[in-house]
Order: structure tokens, then sequence, then C-alpha cells
């Protein structure tokens, strides 16, 4: 059978923006002879996210991150159904997900290497899976949970840059929703702190492209941040650090201001920022959410009844066909998303 697949064509090059020219459309022949234990799977929807630049590089810059190889396929978080198997496990029509989804139209997979998937959990919304539902809603979850030490009545406030992204937009909600009396996003754009507040119940929003943080922080936050859920780096995470208060906690989960840049992760912080830290004893921790994949089924639960009641609600930027992921991804990269980015590949 023919189908379709993307791979790297080239790499961005030190400390450059990706293109969609850094990606290639392909067709090629598939066998659908199975092997024991291989099941044949069609693609549903395919996620881009932002760790996802750092494999555009030869050197990731994390152990637990693999390079994308040039002229090979990329590999993502996907969902697909499986439409033929000779796995024990697996049947025709089963869903399934996995965080290593190759970017093909259909594919050749280890059945043992998938996760069935329950669409009751998602009443129906498959790309949840990869959203809400799944390993980023894990990420804001646990990350708050496990990190940000938000206690119900203790008057918290907390503010989380990237906010309109996937994994922002639904820290903040879980913030509000565990305790936190203030919830402000930083985003870039009006139309996206429109999004924050009418939409899921930020308290308020700082458009950090037109805005002044520092005023605008020290004006809807007069008692100062106890929670950061950092999504960004850089200047953003500085000026946000700057209005912490003591025994604060700053939850680093992304940095995504700093990935086009040839720096460690997670990058060198400036001294001010640093004396700040040490002087204010503001615990700022490296978060990673696979360290913490042994609470994930409860949490995932958990994630889909909040979802299903309406408690936390679930913004998604949808762009069609196979030959459309390479745009997506850059316009990710450069904020063009509310919610998850999500490419739809077929129905």
């Amino acid at each position: 059978m023919q189908v379709q697949r993307v791979v790297l064509n080239s790499r961005p090059g030190k400390n450059g923006e990706p293109s969609p020219k850094n990606f290639r459309l392909e067709r090629i022949s598939l066998t659908p002879d199975l092997e024991n234990g291989q099941v044949l799977v069609r693609t549903l929807y395919l996620s881009v996210d932002p760790y996802m630049r750092c494999r555009m590089n030869e050197d990731t810059g994390a152990d637990y991150l693999t390079p994308w190889e040039l002229s090979e396929c990329v590999d993502g978080g996907g969902v697909g159904v499986v439409e033929a198997s000779r796995c024990s496990a697996l049947t025709d029509g089963d869903v399934v997900t996995s965080f290593n989804w190759p970017w093909q139209t259909h594919a050749v997979m280890i059945g043992d290497g998938l996760q069935k998937v329950d669409l009751q959990m998602v009443d129906g919304h498959l790309s949840y899976f990869l959203g809400a539902v799944g390993i980023t809603g894990l990420t804001a979850l646990l990350g708050v949970r496990e990190k940000g030490h938000v206690t119900k009545g203790a008057n918290q406030t907390m503010v989380v840059s990237g906010a309109a992204g996937a994994c922002g937009s639904l820290a903040g909600q879980i913030g509000r929703l565990d305790g936190c009396i203030r919830v402000v996003g930083i985003c870039g754009s009006d139309e996206k702190c429109k999004a924050l507040v009418e939409d899921l119940g930020f308290s308020a929003a700082v458009n950090y492209r037109s805005e002044d943080i520092s005023a605008r922080l020290q004006d809807i936050c007069p008692d100062g941040v106890d929670v950061y859920f950092d999504n960004v780096g850089g200047a953003v995470s500085e000026a946000v650090i700057e209005q912490m208060n003591k025994g604060g906690h700053v939850i680093l989960c992304g940095q995504i201001s700093q990935y086009n840049k040839d720096v460690p992760y997670p990058p060198p912080l400036s001294d001010k920022t640093q004396e700040i830290l040490q002087s204010r004893s503001i615990m700022r921790e490296r978060f990673m959410v696979l360290s913490y994949m042994s609470k994930a089924e409860a949490a995932l639960f958990e994630l889909s009844q909040l979802v299903k009641s309406a408690q936390i609600k679930v913004l998604e930027t949808v762009v069609n066909g196979i030959e459309n992921v390479g745009v997506a991804f850059c316009s990710m990269m450069r904020g063009g998303n509310i919610g998850k980015q999500i490419v739809k590949i077929s129905d």
C-alpha cells in the first residue's frame, strides 16, 4: 500500500528557527504482511510539541531525548486505529496511542509498544489523548501537584507563562481548582489573553509583546507571586521571579524562548535572578513528567473526570493533513496556537 510520511530534510542550524523546509513529505510503499506481534495502524491525529525542537539538533541536550535522523521518518505523540493485527492484545478497530508515533498516514508498529485507550475517557474527542488526557495533561497536573506546593486556604497567587499553550492553559486551571485565589497567565496576544480570562477562568492575563510584565504583575498581583509555572524562560521568567515572595516555588517545565539557542538546559539565569532565588529561599525545581509515570494512571483518570465535567476546559488548534505537519510545528514554535496544537491526519 502507498502511504505518506514526513522525514527530517535538514536541521535548523546553530541558533536557528525551524522552517517547514526542514521537513519533507515522501510517498513510500508499505507491505502490510504482518509478523507476529505487529499491527497495522491508520493515523488519526499527531501532536507537535516544543520539545521536538531539541530533537531537530544533532545533540538534543537531554539524555532522555534522541535526535531525529536526517532523511528518516519523524515521530512523536500520536493516536490511531488498528486496521490489522497479529498482536494478541489488540484487535481491529482498537484505538491506540504512543509517544513514538511515526509521522505517517499508515504504519506497521509493534503492538506491545502501543497503549489501548478507552474512548469514554474523552467522550470521543480522540485528540484529547495527546493533550488534556495525555502526556500534556499529566505534565500540567503532576507539575502543579509535585512542585507547586499549592495549599487550599493559603491565599496563594500563581503565574503561568506560555499560558495559552497546551500545558500552560491546563496548569493555570489546575492551580485554580487546587486552591490558588489568583491565577495570572502570560501570553503573546490580546486574543490569547481574552481566551484565558473568558474561557478558562484565569484571574487576569498579560500580553508580554505589548505590556510591561513587571508593572502589570505589580498591579494585578498586589500580594506578590507564590507559584510560578514556567514554560518559557528568558526575560519573561526573570520578570516573574522578581515579583515572587519568600519561600515561593518555580516549576521549571519548559523554556521555549530558549530552544532555538545553543545553550544548555536549563538555560543559565542572570546573576540578579539567581540572587533573588537565593535570598528569598525560592525553590526552582526542574519537572520531568517521565519521572512520575507511576502516578500516571490515577492522574489520567482524574483529568478525564475534570474534562468531562467541564471543570477543565480544553482549547485546541487543529490543522488538517500530513502535508501540513511541518507548518503546524513551526507555527506552534512561534506561538501561533491557542491550546494544544493538533494535526488531523484522517477520520
